[in-house]
């Protein structure tokens, strides 16, 4: 079990980490200032990935990547708080090319009272080929028609630096050297990073801006997006929420699978 605890300046610190007020400072101050007339403070519903319990050590830090995250929010969070985390491994998978490692964080008030549940996938190159069972794939059908909305963020060079203060310091997203010997042109942009900026744009898409209306949010990590790139996100909406991808620049796949559902509402078939 692990402890947690944020405060007003962590919230609002993930928030520009996640691009919140880049293209209009006065477009998002409720999460990103905590004092602003009219914009009581809220908190993204991604910031509740930082609550979540490490994954167990799994290498070389340029060896691992990170696979799927599906967070599920049992209430809103509030702008400061504490809670505790206890985690399990829920699965380990032989993916031929390497491991694939499940794990699942329950996260609670000090109460006991559930605040959220953090479904984690982590890929571990070259650790495959044990004879063990492929991980199951969850049904997902990309829409026929196209997407209800198209949202598109530039990535700043220095959002992978702006991110990492949030308490992930591994250096394959800072330091070239780490890329290199990862065999990647250059530092990326963290998955959660790119996650929270999906799940910002599924907030104002579909949720109306509303992070109390936000129940779950689930992708897959199917490529590195790099800073200095665009990030652009395609929602085909339903009554109980959304499905969507992302996609880089080149219109390469960065998030795939992926499934918001909303408050209150019945999951609808993914596809």
């Amino acid at each position: 079990m692990v402890e947690r605890s944020w405060t007003a300046t962590d919230t609002i610190l993930y928030a520009l980490g996640v691009g919140a007020g880049q293209g209009d400072p006065a477009s998002e101050l409720r999460f990103t200032t905590e004092n602003s007339t009219g914009h009581p403070h809220a908190v993204l519903p991604t910031f509740a990935t930082l609550l979540a319990a490490d994954p167990p050590y799994l290498g070389d830090p340029a060896a691992v990547r990170h696979a799927g995250e599906t967070l599920t929010l049992h209430r809103p969070l509030p702008p400061a708080g504490q809670a505790r985390a206890t985690a399990v491994v829920t699965g380990v998978y032989d993916q031929t090319s390497g491991m694939l490692l499940h794990h699942r964080s329950e996260i609670q008030d000090i109460d006991g009272t559930p605040v959220a549940t953090v479904e984690r996938a982590m890929f571990v190159i070259g650790a495959g080929g044990f004879d063990g069972r492929r991980a199951p794939t969850a049904q997902w059908r990309r829409p026929a028609r196209h997407p209800e909305h198209t949202v598109t963020y530039p990535i700043r060079p220095d959002q992978a630096l702006i991110y990492r203060l949030n308490g992930d310091r591994n250096p394959l997203h800072s330091d070239p050297a780490v890329a290199a010997h990862a065999g990647l042109p250059s530092p990326v942009l963290h998955g959660l990073c790119t996650y929270g900026f999906a799940g910002r744009a599924l907030l104002h898409t579909v949720a109306g801006a509303d992070p109390d209306r936000v129940q779950r949010i689930s992708a897959r990590f199917s490529a590195p997006l790099f800073p200095g790139d665009t990030l652009t996100v395609l929602v085909w909406q339903h009554p109980a929420g959304a499905l969507f991808q992302a996609v880089d620049g080149r219109g390469r796949l960065v998030l795939d699978r992926g499934v918001l559902q909303l408050r209150g509402q019945t999951p609808a078939s993914p596809g």
